[in-house]
């Protein structure tokens, strides 16, 4: 951000968790408890150019409230509406008297003149695995953006991504009471867990990541691991490459479009991630036991 810029730390929002009344069959007899649930709420992203009046709407998603301006920061950045962190001049929550979703609207001011692009940004925005735009097409999108292989020199330690989920949870309060939010975990080579952000999203959650690391003038990250709680999706492969992350982990499945991404930039690749044993799609040689890991075959390019 610019000297002088607004503040970007997050005011105190809406709890991301609420307590309901459920009725629990546990055995023969229900009983009437209490739950703690994920919340669950939209965020509008506005931009404008600084000392515009207006800001332009360019999207709402739904998250977990919490860490608002790092999701918008890591939002803009991911698809391409700035460019690097310093482009961000300021983020503040909408608190117009008229607004009736005063911590649901962020504002995100720019440094820049460069106008926004809507019509590009809503077939670049890819937050559902639904888009319905062929793979293709995405693959030569990413290409257009610029978007550079990670270096490849750093080396992680196969045993440290087998401990990883394990102790990313330690680090995810509203996973351990609602069970109902994703997580993305920073890790670097020596095992230190940089920062974990949860969302019920996980788009979210990583963009919550990646705005961190820009609000705090730390990218590229080109020295630290990627940890995702579930699946692996093609958006989450473009994420890291724009944050310089060299390696991506994640305790489930990684899609065919997001092997190729990684697979085309060099980007180190692991799905179904567990304490024993966990697959490798991309770019083996940045684990340290590459010597003892097989990669997965390439299947035919459809």
């Amino acid at each position: 951000m610019a000297d002088g810029a607004e503040s970007s730390r997050d005011h105190p929002t809406r709890p991301g968790m609420s307590v309901r009344t459920v009725v629990r069959r546990f055995g023969a007899e229900p009983a009437e408890v209490l739950d703690e649930v994920a919340t669950e709420e939209p965020l509008e992203i506005r931009v404008s150019n600084r000392g515009d009046v207006l800001a332009t709407p360019v999207s709402v998603t739904l998250r977990t409230p919490g860490h608002d301006f790092e999701l918008a920061a890591g939002f803009v950045l991911s698809e391409g509406i700035a460019s690097d962190a310093s482009e961000i001049h300021s983020l503040r929550y909408c608190t117009l008297p008229e607004e009736e979703q005063q911590f649901n609207v962020v504002n995100v001011d720019l440094e820049g003149g460069r106008p926004v692009d809507l019509d590009a940004l809503r077939r670049n925005v890819y937050t559902t695995s639904s888009c319905g735009i062929c793979g293709r097409a995405t693959l030569d999108r990413v290409r257009l953006r610029g978007l550079r292989a990670p270096p490849g020199e750093l080396r992680f330690d196969a045993e440290m991504l087998r401990r990883a989920p394990a102790r990313m949870i330690e680090h995810q309060p509203l996973f351990a009471r609602t069970g109902g939010v994703h997580a993305t975990a920073l890790v670097d080579p020596d095992e230190t867990i940089r920062l974990v952000r949860e969302d019920v999203g996980r788009h979210n959650a990583f963009d919550k990541v990646v705005g961190a690391l820009a609000l705090g003038r730390a990218l590229p990250a080109h020295r630290s691991a990627a940890i995702i709680s579930g699946r692996v999706g093609f958006e989450l492969v473009q994420k890291a490459l724009i944050a310089g992350i060299p390696l991506v982990a994640g305790v489930g499945a990684p899609t065919h479009l997001a092997v190729s991404l990684a697979r085309e930039f060099n980007l180190t690749l692991v799905g179904f991630l567990r304490p024993g044993s966990f697959n490798v799609y991309s770019a083996p040689e940045r684990l340290r036991d590459a010597e003892h890991v097989v990669p997965i075959a390439s299947a035919p390019t459809p």
